[in-house]
């Protein structure tokens, strides 16, 4: 599969990430994808062009489809931060993969933000990335600044 021609980054990331200084989803959807972890503080070491490469490799749950992003992470970090990745085992079935049941954890960081609760049908019509982002932003009990700009951009919650 080949790689995109831009980095793949949602509305509510480009004001949020300042050039890269954080890491993207597409990003983290791969490490999660392929269990690796690695550090904000690492991600920063890596130069802009590195990132904005990791940032274009495509977000499709198989694994066969594309073995470059493990690769390329691994080199980039040998070459500008001496490190490696830490591995860790992906999830078998992470919540963001059921469309029968809206995530926990959505409903918590909804209610935060005075936002109605998406309900199953609106939960299933999202693109399997878009779950994936809301689950990864509503996972800690506190209260997450980019989750009601994404509710919003994945049509949602309404706009201001």
């Amino acid at each position: 599969m080949a790689l995109n021609e831009a980095p793949l980054l949602f509305r509510f990331e480009v004001e949020s990430s300042e050039n890269l200084t954080y890491i993207p989803m597409c990003v983290r959807f791969n490490l999660d994808r392929f269990g690796l972890r690695i550090s904000l503080a690492q991600w920063q070491l890596l130069p802009l062009e590195d990132r904005l490469l990791l940032a274009r490799f495509p977000v499709d749950e198989d694994v066969s489809t594309e073995t470059n992003f493990d690769h390329a992470l691994f080199e980039m970090l040998r070459t500008h931060a001496n490190v490696e990745p830490e591995w860790f085992a992906p999830e078998e079935a992470p919540a963001w993969r059921d469309v029968s049941i809206v995530p926990g954890g959505i409903a918590h960081q909804a209610a935060m933000a005075s936002l109605a609760t998406p309900d199953v049908d609106a939960w299933a019509r999202l693109a399997p990335f878009q779950r994936y982002v809301l689950a990864k932003l509503a996972r800690k009990p506190e209260s997450n600044h980019d989750f009601v700009p994404a509710m919003r951009e994945f049509g949602l919650a309404a706009p201001v």
